[in-house]
């Protein structure tokens, strides 16, 4: 297919490598240096794809940004990573603009649309799109694969977003293997519906470019709207997380779909049974492929459909050109059906967390088992997450061992949230906590106390805060109102104590 395609336009690929070309050109126009960072924040469409592998092309990093992020979070991340150019469009420039000032390395914004008529004040480049890429050529920038591509951002347990740094070998590693085990072809019609800001979102467009398919970029508004689209484009391959697929299920497939759709697959969270089971009846020839990743390494695990009805609730075995262990806390093996932490090794492990020597040194860690002799030990991932292996090698979910909130599809950090909250003056003591959800995988709920000198909490105007400050899936879906909070030895707020009495409210185990 060879072709790039957005609300029925088409780019075929040498119309987008000339694209790409012009955006570097452009780039270097600007002044951009080797690994300076370039961030991308837009919703998916031709522009959103040009400015990421003309970063890279340019000898820059990209920073893709959800286009649903809020001017705070926005901010946070072109502060931490320091980036030089934004490329946006008019309505969220406008977004950002009281807050800019907390962005001092930014020197240019590229707008995909008119210029403001209240311009950005002095110390910045302001460009329309079209003037951006009509700068002309400029030479080639060397790269190696080891060069940095890109920094990805995703919430941590504590604190706020880290960025997952990839080299450009982790970035066609990580697609090459991705695409050999779903027998990706040319043929292929790949419908990009995750934000391209995910690591899983920016793989439907990664594994496309790697055989040559074509990739169909898509924002909806509503699931129907995805399967409209899915006849429409005859898609044959589809990725989500499991809130999406829960609502996909409940809509009307029509027959020619399955037709057509030659795999699904699913990562981000468990897929629920009655849900894999609704989707089985619904696409019986459409090969389902469950899998498991990490940011820090791309992809670590599927499992093949073939085993899907035998093993439902597994999470597979390791990608090609990747190794995944279940290792104890001294780092030995674990034997079969013992639970122990998920290592990953192999050229998919990142980087590492930009900036973050000290995160970095707790995630990324030497690989077990290696010889004693090699002086430069290789770098794994530990991932955090408890898993088990059975007698076949296949693996298990089991539990998260950090207090991360897994929404919709979403990682969302506690502490994230509570800074918001505090920055509302709206709260004494706040603590945000995940119960399950049967749509959302988990549910945001708050815990907080009323502000000193005020009787009660304003639930009102607390989330009224929270959805002009959050993106949507970030905002809690309750606040509940607390006297005291409990507390540990340490004086600390005692968030287990908590999340016990919490999910004993909600009728969990």
């Amino acid at each position: 297919m060879h072709q790039l395609c957005y609300r029925g336009q088409i780019l075929d690929y040498g119309q987008l490598a000339r694209l790409v070309q012009d955006v570097a050109a452009g780039l270097q126009g600007l002044g951009l240096e080797r690994n300076q960072r370039v961030g991308v924040y837009l919703p998916k469409q031709f522009e959103t794809v040009a400015g990421i592998y003309g970063a890279a092309a340019a000898g820059g990093v990209f920073v893709p940004l959800n286009p649903a992020l809020k001017a705070r979070q926005v901010c946070y991340i072109l502060r931490d990573c320091a980036v030089r150019v934004l490329i946006t469009s008019p309505d969220r420039l406008a977004g950002l603009r009281e807050r800019l000032a907390d962005c001092p390395d930014l020197r240019a914004v590229v707008l995909t649309g008119a210029l403001p008529e209240d311009m950005l004040p002095a110390g910045y480049t302001l460009l329309t799109w079209d003037d951006f890429v009509a700068q002309g050529g400029a030479p080639p920038v060397r790269r190696i694969e080891s060069d940095m591509a890109a920094i990805f951002y995703t919430s941590g347990s504590t604190g706020s977003p880290k960025g997952v740094v990839l080299s450009h070998h982790n970035m066609v590693v990580g697609a090459h293997s991705v695409s050999r085990y779903l027998e990706n072809r040319p043929e292929d019609r790949i419908l990009a519906v995750q934000p391209l800001s995910f690591d899983y979102g920016f793989s439907q467009i990664s594994t496309a470019f790697t055989v040559g398919a074509c990739a169909v970029l898509m924002n909806y508004l509503f699931p129907r709207d995805v399967i409209k689209l899915l006849e429409k484009e005859r898609i044959t391959g589809l990725g989500c997380v499991p809130p999406l697929w829960i609502q996909l299920v409940e809509q009307d497939w029509p027959a020619a779909i399955g037709e057509h759709l030659r795999y699904v697959t699913n990562t981000g969270g468990k897929m629920p049974r009655p849900v894999l089971s609704r989707l089985r009846a619904l696409l019986p020839q459409t090969r389902v492929y469950l899998m498991y990743g990490l940011t820090e390494a791309f992809r670590s695990t599927y499992l093949p459909p073939e085993e899907v009805d035998a093993r439902p609730d597994s999470i597979g075995k390791a990608i090609p050109n990747a190794e995944v262990m279940v290792v104890c806390e001294d780092g030995t093996p674990c034997e079969p059906g013992e639970p122990g932490e998920l290592v990953h090794r192999g050229p998919l492990v990142s980087l590492g967390y930009w900036n973050d020597a000290a995160r970095t040194a707790e995630r990324f860690k030497p690989a077990p088992g290696q010889p004693a002799g090699i002086p430069l030990p290789e770098m794994a991932v530990w991932s955090g997450d408890t898993v088990r292996q059975d007698e076949d090698g296949f693996l298990y979910f089991v539990a998260r061992r950090d207090e991360m909130i897994k929404t919709s599809g979403f990682r969302v950090s506690p502490t994230e949230v509570e800074e918001v909250l505090y920055a509302s003056g709206e709260v004494g003591e706040a603590v945000a906590l995940g119960v399950a959800d049967d749509k959302l995988g988990q549910a945001i709920i708050v815990l907080a106390t009323a502000p000193e000198g005020r009787a009660a909490l304003d639930e009102k105007a607390i989330l009224a805060y929270c959805r002009k400050e959050m993106p949507s899936y970030m905002v809690p879906r309750t606040i509940m109102a607390r006297e005291a909070m409990p507390r540990n030895p340490n004086g600390k707020i005692d968030r287990k104590a908590l999340a016990v009495s919490l999910n004993t409210a909600e009728g969990q185990p």
